[in-house]
């Protein structure tokens, strides 16, 4: 069955931006390497999955106050301007990227390809909430990001997760089983289990300074013996349980911590998304020929030779 196809837009556009050469350049000298990754890598995937339906997921707030609120350091070192109350703080992003994620978003509206987004959310709620919310097709999440390791299912449908942590040529799809085969957790609830371990591991490029002295394989092997984040507690709680005293010690005094940051680590599953274009259906041609041939756009020779007009041309999933 054509699975649904949830992209990670700005783990896409980074990852673009940071691995092709910034030599590539549109015809009027702009740089679009970017735009070539970015649009590059969506045609790659449509030629290999063969979705029904596609949506770019974006951050429309990429440090979330509800995050920040609960814990202050939350992406904190991203900031490179902060806002007024109310209004989302301006992430540090390269001078030459910014005008290309404009770029990119022209393309997508050109070839009539849905994004998502939710004001308030960052892109991983929107995968999250999509994800969660799919009760037909199979459901294929693309990112760098592990955090969306957390939304692996087997139930309603599938929920799988192509990790693109060294490049799409060598990206791993991960299931229930393969992330608990990676990183320990239980299998039955392996989604669940992981943002628990990410909970306690914590992660420093977020902000996120997790529980000190348990680091990824202590997390694992508390996961593994008491199969939840809640019994592990209870086990710290509990005098009498086996849990060693240097383990119960830390857990107790990061206890604010943990209960702090367990809905900044989760992946919220109820962002009020809304989506661009009426449908998510996959588009089988570019909507607006003369916009995807305009030349500032970057796309190499023309619309008629661009990787994703002949992906969408030659996608027929059912």
């Amino acid at each position: 069955m054509a699975p649904l196809l949830l992209l990670d837009g700005a783990s896409m556009w980074f990852r673009s931006y940071f691995g092709v050469p910034s030599s590539i350049t549109a015809p009027d000298g702009r740089p679009v390497n970017a735009v070539r990754g970015f649009v590059d890598s969506v045609a790659t995937l449509i030629t290999q999955h063969r979705p029904r339906r596609l949506v770019v997921c974006l951050d429309l707030d990429w440090r979330p106050q509800f995050r920040v609120d609960r814990v202050p350091s939350y992406k904190a070192h991203r900031v490179a301007e902060a806002e007024p109350a109310g209004q989302p703080d301006i992430e540090e992003v390269p001078d030459e990227l910014s005008p290309q994620v404009e770029m990119i978003g022209d393309i997508l509206d050109a070839f009539g390809i849905a994004t998502g987004g939710a004001a308030g959310f960052e892109a991983d709620d929107v995968l999250g909430t999509l994800a969660a919310a799919e009760h037909r097709d199979p459901v294929i999440v693309v990112s760098g990001d592990r955090d969306l390791l957390q939304v692996v299912t087997d139930q309603p449908v599938p929920v799988r997760v192509l990790y693109l942590g060294r490049g799409l040529a060598k990206a791993t799809l991960f299931g229930p089983d393969e992330v608990a085969e990676r990183y320990g957790v239980p299998a039955d609830r392996a989604g669940a289990a992981y943002a628990e371990l990410a909970l306690l591991r914590g992660d420093p490029s977020d902000g996120l300074p997790g529980v000190p002295g348990i680091g990824e394989k202590t997390s694992a092997g508390l996961l593994a013996q008491h199969g939840s984040l809640a019994a592990i507690l209870a086990a710290a709680a509990d005098p009498k349980s086996s849990m060693p005293k240097g383990v119960r010690t830390k857990l107790q005094a990061a206890a604010d911590y943990i209960e702090a940051a367990a809905p900044v680590v989760r992946v919220a599953t109820d962002a009020p998304v809304s989506l661009s274009t009426p449908t998510d259906a996959l588009p089988r041609r570019d909507a607006d020929p003369g916009r995807t041939a305009d030349p500032g756009t970057g796309l190499r020779g023309g619309v008629a030779d661009c990787p994703l007009q002949q992906a969408l041309g030659g996608a027929g999933g059912t």
